[in-house]
């Protein structure tokens, strides 16, 4: 028979002046409870891969779940269908638990640990967001139970964002001011590696230009044709050579989505897709200026038209270290996790495939050192570190030494191995939102340190602007 949060809770550790540190024994044994119930959820959005925005079943999920623990759901929240706010408690503090669960397209991947693309899969979690989501609500739920049991005042809000990947969904919501009132947002993400490093990452902004042309037979008329790949390519090539000329930590990548269907029509149609990435909001507005100029340029050069649609665009993470450390104590409190010997040989088997990881097996039992450094990722949760204080946690979900959006981080994120880390997450989470909710000197100093990184003067604005959700942008 399965035991219930009741039967755990049931005790006077709760309702009595017990300790702190015997609270905490208390609600993780509450969280061991509901082991199978994260690895359930987890699974299931492996199973569903649901893209951004597209992520209906996915985000019903969460939501029921989180009703059935008498959670109060509001869905469809900043013009998203699938975003939502998942609220027990009252008052303040508001402690704010960020979930992610949108899956990558053009990857597909088996739990196996030889490279084994799934045909009836489009979309994979290869940047682990179903074990995201799922430690979230389960650190969600326990933190509802403790805040019932303890007769503790202030309100826990999950947050369902979608479209992290290249879709900004957080952005929105930090728009729409659905972050206004929180005190502290935490979130965490599968990784190859545990830490809670001071990690900053980079802005960035994307976008896709489409270049409009005239179609002929490629034979008997090129000279009445203008072709939009033309276009397209002459862009990428300016682009190309501008790589010398900006800043070093600037990254620039693109794809060409749409390219024409037959070698002897001149297609009229043509898009590429870009993203530029930079340390700073400020260069990356400033190489994207550039940027436009380059695509009308090619246009003009080509006898095409061009016009773009901008998808999307993040702040970087703005670093608290006051909260940085405290869930650096938190993490190294929960530990890493151990393999038994078959997810050894699964490792093994993955770990053989890796090139030049920087981690060794034997890692995913480690916490890595505190270290404030710059990240050279992006994510949508930078706009949310931007409007209230905000701290993460990477937790080794995936083979160590394994890095995102690759085959082998989806096989890991539908296993046993993911599990156990989005496991560890969900106890660090708790114990982090347990801290903030009892700690008022942590959370006024947290406060303070990021009223003082912003400054008087700061006037947020999303580098996406003020487009609508892109909600068939995976289309």
């Amino acid at each position: 028979m399965k035991t219930t949060a009741a039967t755990i809770l049931a005790g006077t550790l709760f309702l009595s002046s017990a300790t702190s540190a015997l609270a905490q024994v208390d609600i993780l044994d509450y969280l061991d409870s509901r082991y199978e119930d994260t690895e359930s959820i987890a699974m299931t959005l492996w199973d569903l891969a649901e893209v951004g925005y597209q992520e209906e079943r996915s985000s019903q999920l969460l939501q029921n779940t989180l009703a059935a623990e008498g959670f109060s759901i509001e869905a469809g929240v900043a013009a998203i269908p699938t975003a939502f706010v998942a609220s027990y408690g009252s008052g303040e503090p508001v402690i704010a638990i960020l979930a992610e669960y949108d899956a990558l397209p053009g990857i597909t991947q088996a739990a196996s640990p030889v490279r084994s693309p799934l045909e009836d899969k489009p979309a994979a979690h290869a940047c682990g967001h179903n074990l995201f989501g799922a430690a979230s609500v389960s650190a969600a739920i326990a933190v509802r139970h403790w805040l019932e049991e303890t007769g503790s005042r202030g309100t826990i809000r999950l947050y369902g964002t979608p479209a992290e990947e290249g879709g900004s969904g957080k952005v929105y919501m930090v728009r729409a001011g659905l972050f206004d009132d929180v005190d502290i947002s935490l979130h965490w993400h599968a990784s190859g590696d545990n830490t809670a490093a001071a990690l900053t990452s980079l802005a960035n902004r994307s976008a896709k230009f489409r270049f409009h042309g005239l179609s002929q037979h490629a034979a008997r008329a090129p000279h009445d044709a203008r072709s939009a790949l033309d276009g397209v390519e002459a862009f990428n090539y300016m682009i190309n050579l501008m790589r010398e000329h900006v800043p070093q930590e600037t990254r620039i990548h693109y794809v060409i989505t749409a390219g024409g269907f037959a070698p002897n029509v001149v297609p009229d149609f043509a898009e590429v897709y870009y993203y530029v990435r930079h340390p700073e909001a400020r260069v990356v507005s400033e190489i994207w200026a550039r940027l436009e100029d380059a695509a009308r340029g090619a246009a003009r050069g080509t006898g095409t038209e061009v016009d773009w649609e901008i998808i999307h665009g993040n702040h970087p993470l703005l670093v608290n270290e006051t909260l940085a450390r405290m869930m650096d104590e938190k993490l190294r409190e929960v530990g890493g996790i151990e393999y038994t010997a078959e997810e050894r040989a699964f490792a093994e088997q993955i770990y053989s495939t890796l090139q030049n990881p920087l981690y060794q097996l034997g890692d995913e039992s480690r916490i890595q050192p505190y270290e404030v450094n710059l990240g050279f990722g992006s994510t949508d949760v930078g706009d949310v570190s931007i409007a209230t204080p905000t701290v993460g946690l990477r937790v080794a979900t995936w083979v160590p030494g394994t890095n995102a959006h690759s085959w082998q981080a989806a096989a890991a994120s539908g296993t046993s191995i993911g599990v156990k880390g989005a496991h560890n997450a969900a106890k660090t989470l708790t114990l982090a939102a347990i801290e903030l909710f009892e700690n008022d000197d942590l959370r006024a100093t947290a406060q303070a340190e990021h009223r003082d990184k912003i400054g008087d003067n700061f006037h947020y604005e999303a580098l996406l602007g003020d487009r609508d959700p892109p909600l068939d942008y995976r289309n």
